[in-house]
């Protein structure tokens, strides 16, 4: 097995607008997702992220603070999945909660050094 990040990017839900009751539904379908993950035990771990940013940039660390509000889209949270290979992470990311609202999955192979 392999380790792979999900990396979830989208519109930060307090910007779309939803009700509590659409955002309680939302969060029940991501609680779903992990625990499917959970008992098959490919779930390492994973976080959600803040939407305030801080960007350092280049060779004058040019630092800007942002908001989901000044990007169109943010990375809002991650998952570390054991797999195969990159169908098998395919396969597992079609239950990502977010592709109703145009969210994206980005699957990335973990780099492993040997010491």
């Amino acid at each position: 097995m392999k380790e792979f990040m999900m990396i979830f990017s989208g519109a930060d839900y307090a910007d779309l607008g939803l009700s509590p009751e659409e955002l309680q539904n939302r969060m029940g379908k991501w609680f779903a997702w992990s625990n499917k993950m959970e008992q098959a035990g490919i779930l390492k771990s994973g976080n959600a992220l803040h939407s305030q940013m801080r960007r350092i940039v280049g060779e004058n660390r040019t630092v800007t603070d942002l908001t989901s509000a000044e990007v169109k889209e943010i990375v809002g949270g991650y998952y570390i999945v054991d797999a195969k290979d990159f169908d098998q992470m395919q396969e597992i990311a079609q239950d990502f909660p977010d592709f109703d609202l145009g969210g994206t999955v980005e699957i990335r192979e973990v780099m492993v050094f040997d010491n």
